[in-house]
């Protein structure tokens, strides 16, 4: 059952017991969205503690969650939402508190271009319009359509709108930089995908559209040790930095939401 449920999500399977990681380095395994803040946390705790290396695997949460699953060595897991945790956590593969360590909140992206000449949410339900989503099981994918409900709901939308927009989405994607890519590339009209992932680099080539803050939703995203991690002790410590006022300083100068410290939002 498993392995059907991997090839469904493009995971691929284990066929043999995988590598241990060489001694001094911390494996962390984040969701994609943390790419950028979560490299630079990683040069930080390597100045740090010297004679360690942090080794990154970067993925949908869904992703490494199941890799987990299969025994890919890992010494920490950091998810984009609640429900991947709890996964993990119901099949023993972590330890100890998994406290939520940042938010997040979305945002639509179109190219820079804009052919659909998209300039409001309302454009999206447009017949032709191609929109983009993570699939359902990716947390930002869940969140984007949470939203869409949201809106909905609100008095500024048709009742329909989440029906009509899911309707034009022409690709599901395994992750939220596959989303990020797509409207990048000019290949979607539009994406939903984490305000975090408009980073300098991205804000070339798109344009974001903002979600009203009673309709966004703000993502969680909680952290844990790894039961069975190779260098536990480092990882503690890895977990100890993310946690931290430093640590939150370089999330928050990414484009996060800290938990704790300046700019510090409770939960909605």
């Amino acid at each position: 059952m498993l392995r059907v449920i991997l090839a469904l999500l493009g995971v691929p399977a284990v066929a043999r017991p995988l590598a241990e990681p060489a001694p001094g380095t911390v494996t962390v395994f984040a969701a994609a969205s943390l790419t950028e803040s979560f490299r630079e946390l990683g040069r930080v705790f390597e100045q740090q503690h010297p004679g360690t290396t942090v080794q990154f695997s970067f993925a949908g949460s869904q992703q490494l969650a199941l890799q987990m699953e299969q025994g890919a060595p890992a010494d920490v897991f950091a998810s984009a939402d609640q429900h991947w945790m709890d996964y993990v956590k119901d099949k023993g593969l972590v330890e100890g508190e998994t406290p939520v360590f940042v938010r997040n909140r979305l945002v639509v992206i179109v190219p820079k271009t804009n052919p659909a000449r998209i300039g409001r949410l309302e454009d999206l339900v447009r017949r032709g319009t191609k929109v983009v989503l993570a699939a359902e099981q990716v947390p930002v994918g869940k969140y984007s359509r949470e939203a869409l409900k949201k809106l909905a709901d609100s008095p500024s939308f048709p009742p329909d709108y989440d029906r009509r927009v899911l309707g034009n989405v022409v690709s599901q994607e395994e992750n939220v930089k596959s989303v990020v890519s797509k409207v990048q590339l000019g290949e979607a009209d539009a994406g939903i995908v984490y305000r975090s992932d408009v980073t300098p680099a991205v804000s070339r080539y798109v344009s974001e559209l903002e979600i009203p803050e009673a309709s966004n939703v703000i993502a969680e995203y909680p952290i844990a040790v790894v039961k069975s991690a190779p260098n536990a002790e480092s990882a503690r410590q890895f977990v100890t930095l993310v946690r931290s006022s430093e640590g939150q300083r370089v999330l928050q100068a990414h484009r996060f939401i800290p938990v704790t410290g300046p700019g510090a939002a409770s939960h909605p």
